[in-house]
């Protein structure tokens, strides 16, 4: 439970989207207090902390004069268990003294199982208001849940085989990759016993591809994820209406279709020589291929998905370069704190293991750091990262 110091902070903030405040309990007024604990169950801003609801206090500040009495101290925990919030919202009722009144308080602690519902409507707070959530913002609670079960990347899909599956590039390359080699020599398990100790299938009888699995090693993962690609185009100038000067649909398992990209980025990059600055002749790209590196894998490895079927697209415009990752903010990054060292988490944590393991991550959480020093020593200016709800847009300049 909160303390009364903590509520009543919250009781003197006017502007808190944490907190409702309602005179009574009338008939009209518990509707609106279901909606509010739903909206704060939901916890769509994701402040990880409950909201809370003050009966006997006005709208304005300061007490209505309501009687708390047991009767309506069990009114209002009945609300958590009547059918009509559903999934059954975590809530603690009691009666306080709080700045010299007083009033019935309930806490609502968020949901781990959003989105909540109110006789089949999903509230959330927005600002100090309540509303009804768009397809979108239900979408983003969808992931919410999804944050706290099991990873979206160890789904199975059950309409694929292992006959899906590169297994050639996984005895060759990622099975080696993953294993130490004295662990290899020694190892009497079956083909789909590997598989499924790196989580590539699912560890079933008749085991069937995990996104995972489908991602790395998929002889064709769009047939099954039908976003797990890259587009890359080439502008002749500064805006999308501009010529096309190349086109490429990058397909196929993830070490191929990196190393494919990785190789189109440098037939692109434009290498300057400045034979007059130094004695010694001076090759500077117009673009850092380390930049452009970690950029790609991070919008690669911490896309989404599941709810998305957009590609992760590359722009290369004659005076910029923009990546697109089709998934925004998960787990613990914000809009507020995204790039900031030592913010990181993981929408794809399998996928994420399986790209470290083969060499295209060298270290957790340091992509966007690199990539900024690259830039910074090759002479381009500041990254730019528009970052929204379920898209991030980072923006290369070319080095003037």
């Amino acid at each position: 439970m909160m303390t009364d110091e903590e509520l009543e902070a919250l009781l003197t903030d006017l502007e808190s989207d944490r907190v409702e405040r309602k005179e009574s309990l009338s008939d009209s007024a518990a509707g609106k207090i279901r909606q509010a604990v739903c909206a704060m169950a939901n916890d769509l801003p994701d402040h990880r902390q409950p909201g809370v609801i003050f009966v006997g206090e006005k709208d304005s500040g300061g007490g209505s004069g309501l009687a708390i009495t047991d009767q309506l101290l069990q009114n209002l925990a009945a609300m958590r268990s009547d059918g009509t919030i559903l999934p059954f919202p975590v809530l603690i009722v009691s009666k306080k003294v709080l700045s010299g009144r007083t009033l019935a308080v309930v806490e609502v602690h968020p949901s781990d199982s959003p989105p909540v519902r109110v006789d089949g409507r999903v509230w959330i707070r927005v600002g100090p208001r309540r509303a009804t959530a768009t397809a979108e913002e239900e979408r983003r609670l969808n992931e919410k849940r999804r944050a706290r079960d099991l990873p979206h990347d160890l789904h199975p899909l059950r309409h694929a085989s292992l006959r899906d599956l590169d297994l050639n590039l996984f005895r060759t390359t990622c099975l080696p990759a993953a294993v130490a080699p004295e662990v290899l020599e020694e190892n009497n398990r079956s083909l789909e016993q590997q598989l499924a100790s790196l989580r590539f299938v699912t560890p079933e009888t008749i085991p069937v591809p995990t996104v995972v699995g489908m991602l790395v090693l998929g002889m064709t993962p769009t047939h099954f994820i039908p976003g797990a690609y890259v587009q890359f185009l080439r502008l002749n100038g500064t805006d999308l209406a501009d010529g096309l000067v190349d086109e490429k649909k990058i397909l196929g398992p993830l070490p191929d279709a990196i190393r494919r990209l990785e190789e189109v980025f440098t037939a692109n990059i434009h290498m300057a020589i400045d034979l007059h600055s130094s004695p010694l002749e001076i090759r500077r790209p117009d673009y850092p291929m380390a930049a452009l590196q970690q950029l790609a894998r991070n919008a690669i490895m911490h896309r989404d998905y599941d709810t998305s079927h957009a590609p992760v697209l590359v722009y290369w415009f004659a005076d910029r370069i923009e990546i697109h990752n089709p998934g925004g903010p998960f787990g613990h990054v914000t809009r507020e704190n995204f790039g900031q060292p030592g913010i990181t988490d993981y929408r794809n944590p399998n996928l994420a293991e399986a790209m470290k393991s083969l060499g295209f991550v060298q270290r957790f959480g340091v992509g966007i750091r690199m990539a900024r020093k690259a830039m910074l020593e090759n002479g381009n200016p500041e990254i730019e990262f528009d970052v929204r709800p379920n898209h991030v847009m980072s923006t290369l300049r070319r080095r003037p």
